[in-house]
């Protein structure tokens, strides 16, 4: 067979391209000649993140629909039609046999010419609510990766296949103990620790409830590790400056060994993306979502149900977490027998293995190209 040539395409937020460097990571533990491309949008998060993973990115001049101003979509349409030229010209210039769908700006213009141009595409839908785009690329799709049951409500159940979402393999990897993990924050390892994550943004309703609270914070008996994003770091440490220095209280706008941030939490504080909700699966910790209002279909609050329904998590409502976020934590973080059962229901709907999974399909769909 001659090289195997691979282009992931999408990107925007750390939910989409730590799946899609995953997969491009398992595609080259199976065949380490592979050629993979990434296709992001230009500007977006995606544009540094790839390369930083040692993978090439090109980016299309896409962005989103406006629901504010309507007249703004005039601009919108010229620029999926420039985008989807530019990405018959990638495709022709580096002749993939398979192209890879993982959510994101850049996923429709370039899915949508692939399939148009005869070449099998493979969608990676990460939430349990599909979009408005990935139902849209299904009709031409050769397969269709997701993380939730039930979702041929949304696609053609004979192009499904139950994978679950990537996580990124260094959170697997980790070898400190609670102990090390909590001293590397400066943190007192015999107090129950909270980590609380908005994303690779940051959620401005999430550092809200915790500013509200830091009174309550203060003499609590308990620590909390707090990524702030660099989004909100300014406002965040001028609101601190206001306030005594808190011991219980580390605060960064962002936390890289993540893998030891999870090992040094009890219980984690989180939005309900779908990236994230796979790592606290695959982890098996004890959680409390705040679903973002702000995203398409609400479809955070899907994802967050799914686990609700089967005693998995915990849901706050983003409209009611400056009042309850705070006092539900500390409830549920010193109630040990709550963070075991949290902590059992969550694990057991862990898919491992995912990306080895979809790496193994992307595979198949290009060696079947290859060979017609």
């Amino acid at each position: 067979m001659k090289q195997l040539k691979v282009i992931i395409s999408g990107g925007g937020t750390g939910g989409h391209i730590f799946p899609a460097v995953s997969i491009a990571n398992a595609i080259k533990a199976i065949d380490p000649n592979a050629d993979i491309l990434f296709v992001g949008a230009e500007g977006r998060m995606e544009m540094q993140r790839v390369p930083d993973a040692g993978y090439p990115i090109i980016g299309l001049p896409i962005e989103g629909f406006s629901r504010k101003n309507p007249f703004k979509n005039i601009r919108v349409l010229w620029k999926i039609l420039r985008c989807q030229l530019k990405a018959r010209k990638i495709i022709r210039d580096f002749k993939p046999q398979a192209v890879v769908g993982v959510g994101g700006y850049a996923s429709g213009p370039t899915l949508k010419t692939a399939a148009q141009m005869g070449i099998p595409t493979l969608i990676q839908e990460q939430n349990s609510y599909a979009g408005v785009t990935n139902k849209l690329l299904a009709k031409s799709a050769s397969k269709i990766c997701v993380a939730y049951e039930g979702m041929e409500r949304f696609f053609p159940a004979d192009k499904i296949i139950m994978t679950g979402n990537p996580v990124r393999q260094q959170l697997l990897n980790a070898t400190v103990s609670r102990q090390e993990a909590i001293a590397q924050f400066g943190l007192n390892p015999t107090l129950p620790t909270i980590l609380i994550i908005g994303g690779s943004l940051g959620a401005r309703t999430i550092n809200e409830s915790v500013l509200a609270a830091l009174d309550t914070i203060q003499g609590s008996g308990i620590q909390i590790i707090w990524q702030t994003g660099k989004f909100y770091r300014q406002q965040i440490a001028e609101e601190l400056e206001r306030h005594p220095k808190k011991e219980n209280l580390f605060v960064s706008d962002f936390i890289s060994n993540m893998d030891v941030a999870y090992t040094a939490a009890d219980l984690v504080i989180s939005r309900a993306g779908a990236s994230s909700i796979s790592e606290l699966c695959m982890l098996g910790k004890p959680c409390i979502l705040v679903p973002s209002p702000n995203v398409a279909e609400d479809h955070q609050t899907k994802n967050a149900m799914a686990l609700v329904q089967k005693e998995a998590a915990l849901m706050i409502k983003d409209a009611e977490a400056r009042e309850k976020l705070i006092p539900l934590a500390f409830e549920v973080v010193r109630d040990t027998q709550r963070l075991n059962d949290l902590s059992t229901h969550i694990k057991q709907l862990a898919l491992p293995d995912s990306a080895n999974i979809i790496a193994q399909e992307v595979i198949k769909l290009a060696t079947n190209k290859t060979e017609s």
